[in-house]
């Protein structure tokens, strides 16, 4: 008898392992397709805007960047005027002090519905480097970032090795990162922006691995609860800190990668 029930308990677990295995699976394509359509959104919003920010017509524009290409009315209010801070620093006022509400308050469709409305706002913030970067350089750019991603993403997956200990440690660095950034636009010094892009790059290295092994654990952690509407949630939350890696690694390598028009 006591033989019958390990055997039992032995084949429950193995049946609940393999249940846990079949959702993780499920949850990371719902991590993946929703960070993927972010990226999407992301790259049409940018795209869009700099196309409809700029003009061939010498008439209609009111203003020239220094490669020649010339901004009508709505590229210089976005390019050329306060505006432009706005645009960059509210998608990050967003992670700080909304997602977090949002997550909390929010249900999962309201959740992601945030999440695609922070894509729209990068895409806005964006679409300046398709006035200074060639089109090539860019999509050159957007496949090597998106390979590394892919085996960065897989590396963190699949390795045994516990990589929360250096959480704290990227964290803290991409704190150092904003600063010196923030303390460049001031000082607009080639050498400091060369380092800034070589140092990010590998720290968001590091997050994508981080973030990937992160989302893994907690799935199986919280999976026994059964409570979808949290699993949902906890999916969109990882697209967004996957996303947040790809693109920022992604903006890094341009840097390093990008032919200027």
């Amino acid at each position: 008898m006591a033989q019958f029930d390990t055997m039992r308990a032995r084949t429950t677990t193995a049946t609940r392992a393999a249940e846990i295995d079949v959702g993780l699976r499920a949850h990371m394509n719902k991590v993946y397709g929703t960070m993927s359509v972010g990226m999407v959104i992301t790259a049409a919003a940018a795209w869009a805007i700099a196309g409809l920010t700029t003009t061939n017509d010498p008439a209609l524009a009111v203003a020239q960047l220094g490669n020649g290409t010339m901004l009508n009315s709505m590229g210089a209010a976005i390019y050329l005027s306060p505006l432009r801070w706005v645009i960059m620093f509210a998608p990050l006022a967003f992670i700080l002090f909304g997602w977090g509400a949002l997550m909390r308050r929010a249900s999962a469709a309201g959740v992601q519905l945030g999440f695609f409305v922070f894509a729209t706002a990068i895409g806005l913030s964006l679409s300046s480097i398709f006035l200074v970067f060639t089109s090539f350089s860019i999509v050159q750019t957007f496949f090597v970032t998106a390979i590394a991603f892919a085996g960065l993403s897989l590396y963190g997956y699949t390795t045994k090795k516990d990589l929360s200990g250096m959480g704290t440690f990227l964290i803290m660095g991409v704190i150092g990162l904003i600063v010196a950034m923030i303390v460049n636009l001031f000082l607009q010094s080639p050498a400091m922006m060369f380092a800034i892009s070589a140092i990010g790059i590998l720290i968001f290295a590091g997050l994508t691995a981080f973030h990937t092994q992160a989302i893994k654990s907690e799935y199986v952690a919280h999976a026994a609860n059964g409570d979808q509407e949290w699993l949902d949630k906890a999916a969109v939350d990882g697209a967004l800190s996957l996303y947040i890696s790809f693109l920022n690694m992604f903006q890094f390598l341009l840097m390093f990668m990008g032919q200027q028009e």
